[in-house]
């Protein structure tokens, strides 16, 4: 029988915590009675969010192998265990088959190794325990694309994957599999982004704090796609069902963008 997860003394982990969706993550979750390790690159981000919120800080890189190993092992030290983990870092390059190289290697690695990393040192325990919730944030670009941001495009299709692959592989065992895919988000990163990606994502952008909202929904139930702009359903659901034709309305829209100059 499906379960939610009660938030309430539950442990949890966020990465990317020290802004934007993870930082809203984080303090929802605190606000619910959950005990919380917030992660950030950036430690000085990363300790304003715990202090704010209660929990704890532990600075790490959650695209490096032993530094997600150190983040789940202070997690358990501190907590007892990993109830819930947010793995929620992330990257947005820009640029299409001429991005750099380190670009396509950063993305990679933030976007998509952070989530493998996660599960090895996740999944030995709770599979053993029969017990355990990854949500991972994915972003609506892994269901349909983002114009002008190739290799965020196809890295966040890669985290949905191995999103999907968890879920069909572990879920009669206990473990579940979410994916938090919004578009735009009044952030940081939209804040930074091109003229392209504003012009695509600004009009419908919502807050971190109705991101959070809508996870914290989630996390009542299993429902693997996680949605905080409803629409990208049925506009998944229409690319699954005729490919061609939406990759005709994704290739007007490039060229409106470019007639407009963005």
């Amino acid at each position: 029988m499906t379960t939610g997860l009660p938030l309430p003394g539950a442990a949890v982990v966020v990465t990317g915590a020290g802004s934007g969706i993870g930082a809203a993550l984080a303090a929802r979750f605190a606000t619910a009675g959950a005990r919380v390790v917030v992660n950030d690159l950036d430690p000085a981000a990363a300790g304003a969010v715990a202090t704010r919120i209660g929990g704890l800080s532990f600075p790490a890189d959650a695209a490096d192998p032993a530094g997600v190993a150190d983040l789940v092992d202070f997690a358990r030290a501190r907590l007892g265990t990993v109830d819930l983990y947010c793995a929620n870092a992330g990257v947005a390059p820009g640029g299409g088959a001429d991005a750099p190289a380190e670009a396509w290697d950063r993305a990679w690695r933030v976007n998509v190794m952070s989530h493998v990393y996660a599960a090895r040192e996740l999944l030995p325990h709770w599979l053993a325990t029969g017990r355990g919730r990854l949500l991972v944030t994915v972003s609506a670009a892994g269901l349909l694309t983002l114009l002008g941001k190739a290799p965020y495009s196809v890295t966040k299709h890669a985290a949905l994957s191995f999103a999907e692959w968890l879920r069909a592989t572990y879920a009669h065992r206990g473990v579940t599999v979410q994916a938090l895919c919004p578009q735009g988000v009044r952030t940081p990163m939209l804040a930074a982004a091109d003229g392209m990606s504003a012009a695509l994502l600004d009009a419908t952008a919502v807050t971190a704090e109705q991101v959070a909202d809508c996870a914290v929904d989630a996390l009542t139930g299993d429902r693997f796609l996680v949605l905080p702009h409803p629409e990208v359903a049925d506009w998944y659901a229409g690319r699954a069902a005729d490919p061609d034709r939406w990759l005709r309305a994704m290739n007007r829209t490039q060229r409106d963008v470019e007639r407009r100059g963005a």
